[in-house]
């Protein structure tokens, strides 16, 4: 399975981000991957600041996911979309991945259940003031794998994970556009430490760059294998890693460290 994360730049618009994503995924697809990765908020980010205030439109009508489903079907390769905001029947947003097979069919999507309402050394973000959350974890099977899907601030709540992991998860998709403040300090540490408990391969394509109207990503996409070690870091800059990863490992090394079937109940005890 040969795979490739796409390190775009945010951008204002759906179809400037649109270009970004295309330009990217054509070089990748020179490379023959099989499988696309893409950063959370792909098809356009901007912000006042402090608030999230993507472009968004209905999912019947979104150019951009209309645009990567084609892409799929013409170049027969599996896609991850990070990220997209879908405007709902009331209006609402939501932060929204979709996984496209290599006939540009939608085989799944996940949305983005914790929201990143943080305040940290003077820089605050709400964005569960413009975006509604989900409630639903997603493992899909695809030909090469089970890959548990997640976005983002997801990362730090690893309930999620473990479950999706004891559920056959193979693969964890952590697309991202994490903030070059929070991701200068947890970033690496995060993402392998959710290889290591899952004993899973993590994928997390992570855009970087400027944010339209404020903030920054903080890029460095990785590609990690189930022992925990690093195989691409995709550093400050736009551009793509790729790599091929051998799926069958994990099982290997799942009975090796079977800790995922070490689980026990427990109380906690209070003094």
């Amino acid at each position: 399975m040969k795979i490739a994360c796409l390190q775009t730049e945010p951008k204002r618009s759906i179809k400037e981000a649109l270009d970004e994503a295309l330009d990217l995924a054509s070089l990748a697809k020179n490379e023959d991957v099989n499988f696309l990765f893409l950063p959370e908020y792909c098809g356009g980010i901007s912000s006042n600041g402090k608030l999230y205030t993507p472009p968004s439109d209905k999912e019947n009508k979104h150019l951009f996911l209309q645009e990567l489903r084609n892409f799929c079907k013409k170049n027969s390769v599996w896609c991850l979309i990070g990220s997209i905001a879908i405007k709902l029947d009331n209006d609402k947003i939501v932060n929204r991945s979709f996984l496209l097979n290599n006939n540009g069919e939608v085989v799944s999507k996940y949305d983005k259940i914790h929201m990143f309402d943080i305040f940290v050394n003077g820089e605050e973000h709400y964005e569960s003031k413009t975006i509604d959350s989900g409630n639903e974890g997603v493992l899909v099977k695809t030909d090469y794998c089970k890959i548990g899907l997640s976005i983002c601030y997801d990362i730090r709540f690893p309930n999620l994970y473990r479950k999706l992991a004891q559920e056959g998860a193979e693969v964890i998709a952590i697309p991202a556009a994490f903030t070059k403040t929070t991701g200068m300090a947890h970033w690496h540490v995060l993402n392998r430490a959710r290889a290591i408990e899952n004993v899973a391969f993590v994928v997390s394509p992570c855009a970087a760059g400027k944010i339209p109207g404020g903030g920054e990503s903080y890029g460095h996409s990785l590609i990690i294998n189930p022992w925990g070690e690093i195989i691409k870091d995709g550093g400050e800059n736009r551009g793509l890693i790729t790599t091929s990863i051998d799926v069958s490992i994990v099982e290997k090394y799942r009975n090796q460290l079977p800790s995922l079937k070490h689980d026990k109940k427990f109380i906690i005890k209070e003094f």
